[in-house]
C-alpha cells in the first residue's frame, strides 16, 4: 500500500488530513505525561552529566592551579638562593682579596702618619738668633761723639754684624732648604695614605653594594618563601619573558646549527656514501646530524661542569678534580669536532670546484681551472664557520635551562585556560540541554492545545484538579530543575 493510499482514507483529501491531524493530537495528548517526563528526564541526563564533568574538571583545574603555584615558588625559591649565594661568593672574595690586607695597610697607615710626624717636627721653622750686641751698641752710643775711636769702634761693629747677619741669613736658608726637603719627602707619604684609603673606601663600597642587592633578594626570597601573592605575579612575569627570550634564543641558535648542516652535509656524503638510507633518511644527513647533536651534548657537559648550569644534579655533585677533568675532556673533543668541521668545509669547497670543472666538460667545454685570487676567501669563511660554530653552539645550554624552567609553568598556565575554558562550555552545552528540555515541552503543549484548552475548561467548571494533573504540574521543566538544584 503506497503512502498516498494510506493518507486518504475518504476520497476527500481534506477530510482524511483533518482525521489523521486529530487521531495525532489525541494520540500526543493521550501520551503527554510519559512523554514529558521523557523529555524533562533526558535533559536532566544531559545537563547533570555536563554539570558534574564542568565540576570535576573545575576541581582539577584548581589543584593545577595550586600545583602550577607550588611549581612556580618552588622554581623561584631555587633561582633566588643560587643568585644569594652567588652574592655570597662575591662578597666572600672581596673580603680575602681586599679586607684581608686591612691589618697590613692598617700598619702601612701607622708607619707612614708616625714618619709624617717626625719629618714635621723636624721641618718646623726656626728664626735666626739675634746677636746679644744690644746693650754693647747702647753703651758706646752714649760716648762722646767727638772721639775717633768711638767711629772706628762704631765701623767694626757695623761690619761684625753685617758679617753676623749674613752668616745668620745663609744658616736660615739652609735650614730652609732641609725643611723643605722633609717636606717634600712627606708627599709620596701623603699620596700612599690617600691611595691606601681609596682601595679601603672602595672596598667597603663594594661591599655595601653588595649588602643592598643582598637585601633586596633576601627581601624577594622571604616574599617567595611566604608565597605571597605579588611573589607569585612576579615570577609568572619572569617566567613568561623568559620563556619568550630563551625561545627566541634557540631559534637562533637552532638557525646556526642548520647552518653548521649545510656546511658539513655534502662532505660527509662523500665519506659515508650518498646512496645509502637509514630509516628512509640519507645517511650523510643522518651522520651531520649526529655530530652537530654530539657538539651540542659536549657543550652540555661543558657548562655543567663549570657549574653555569644545572640541568644534570649528577655532573655538579662530583668532585673539583672530577669537574676539572670532565671539562678538559669535553674541551678536547669540542676542540676536535670544531677541526674536523673546519676540514670539511674545506673538503666542501674543493668538492664544489669539482663539480663546476665537471658540469663545463659535461656541456661541452673543456675542464679549466679557474684561478681565482679572492677563492682563499670563501674557503677562510667557511672554515671559520665551520671551526666556530661547534664552540657557538656551547652557550644553547644556558637558554636551554631556562627555557625548560619556564616550559613547565607556561604548559601549566596553558593547560590550566584549557581546562578553565573547557569547564565553561560544558556548562553552557548543559544549560543550552536543559533550557532545550523546557523548549520541547512548550512545543509538545502547543501542538496538542486544543485538547488542553478543552481540559482547562472543563476543569474550572468542575472545580477541582485531579491527582495526575498534579503530578504533571509538579513535573514542570521549571520546577524540576528547581527541585534538582535544591537537592544538589
Amino acid at each position: 500500500m503506497a503512502f498516498d493510499e494510506l493518507l486518504m482514507i475518504t476520497p476527500n483529501v481534506v477530510v482524511s488530513v483533518l482525521i489523521w491531524l486529530t487521531l495525532i493530537t489525541v494520540f500526543l495528548y493521550i501520551g503527554r505525561t510519559p512523554a514529558r517526563r521523557l523529555i524533562l528526564g533526558t535533559s536532566r541526563v544531559f545537563h547533570n552529566a555536563l554539570r558534574l564533568a564542568a565540576r570535576a574538571i573545575t576541581r582539577a583545574e584548581l589543584r593545577l592551579v595550586s600545583r602550577n603555584r607550588e611549581v612556580l615558588l618552588a622554581a623561584g625559591r631555587e633561582t633566588k638562593e643560587r643568585i644569594i649565594e652567588r652574592e655570597f661568593e662575591r662578597i666572600n672574595t672581596t673580603v680575602h682579596r681586599d679586607l684581608a690586607r686591612y691589618p697590613e695597610a692598617q700598619r702601612t697607615l701607622n708607619d707612614a702618619i708616625q714618619r709624617i710626624e717626625e719629618d714635621h717636627q723636624q721641618a718646623t721653622d726656626s728664626p735666626p738668633e739675634v746677636p746679644g750686641w744690644g746693650k754693647a751698641v747702647e753703651a758706646i752710643a752714649k760716648l762722646p761723639k767727638g772721639d775717633g775711636t768711638v767711629g772706628e769702634v762704631l765701623d767694626a761693629i757695623h761690619k761684625a754684624m753685617v758679617k753676623a747677619q749674613t752668616s745668620a741669613l745663609e744658616a736660615y736658608r739652609k735650614a730652609s732648604r732641609t725643611r723643605h726637603g722633609l717636606l717634600s719627602k712627606m708627599m709620596p707619604e701623603w699620596r700612599r695614605i690617600q691611595q691606601t684609603l681609596r682601595d679601603m673606601e672602595k672596598a667597603v663600597g663594594s661591599l655595601l653594594t653588595r649588602s643592598q642587592a643582598i637585601d633586596r633578594h633576601m627581601d624577594e626570597y622571604e616574599e617567595i618563601v611566604k608565597g605571597t601573592d605579588r611573589a607569585v605575579q612576579m615570577l609568572h612575569s619572569s617566567s613568561l619573558i623568559h620563556f619568550a627570550i630563551s625561545g627566541v634564543v634557540l631559534a637562533v641558535a637552532a638557525g646556526g646549527a642548520l647552518i653548521n648542516f649545510t656546511l658539513i652535509a655534502r662532505p660527509m656524503a662523500e665519506m659515508v656514501g650518498g646512496t645509502a638510507f637509514v630509516f628512509g633518511f640519507r645517511t650523510a644527513d643522518v651522520a651531520a646530524m649526529v655530530i652537530i647533536a654530539v657538539e651540542v651534548s659536549m657543550g652540555l657537559f661543558l657548562m655543567e661542569s663549570l657549574r653555569i648550569t644545572r640541568l644534570f644534579p649528577v655532573i655538579g655533585a662530583l668532585s673539583d678534580r672530577i669537574r676539572v677533568r670532565m671539562v678538559w675532556i669535553t674541551f678536547g673533543i669540542l676542540a676536535t669536532l670544531a677541526t674536523v668541521e673546519a676540514g670539511l668545509a674545506y673538503m666542501r669547497e674543493i668538492l664544489m670546484q669539482d663539480e663546476l670543472a665537471t658540469s663545463a666538460l659535461l656541456r661541452g667545454g673543456e675542464a679549466v681551472t679557474i684561478e681565482n685570487e679572492a677563492l682563499w676567501i670563501t674557503t677562510a669563511a667557511q672554515m671559520g664557520l665551520g671551526f666556530i660554530l661547534p664552540f657557538a653552539l656551547v652557550f644553547v645550554a644556558i637558554p636551554l635551562e631556562t627555557f625548560i624552567h619556564s616550559l613547565r609553568h607556561v604548559m601549566g598556565t596553558v593547560l590550566v585556560l584549557v581546562m578553565r575554558t573547557l569547564g565553561v562550555s560544558l556548562r553552557v552545552i548543559g544549560n543550552f540541554f536543559r533550557y532545550a528540555g523546557n523548549l520541547l515541552l512548550n512545543l509538545y503543549d502547543v501542538l496538542i492545545f486544543l485538547p488542553l484548552w478543552v481540559q482547562n475548561m472543563w476543569r474550572r467548571r468542575r472545580g477541582k484538579v485531579d491527582h495526575d494533573d498534579m503530578d504533571l504540574d509538579s513535573e514542570a521543566p521549571g520546577k524540576g530543575y528547581q527541585k534538582y538544584g535544591e537537592a544538589a
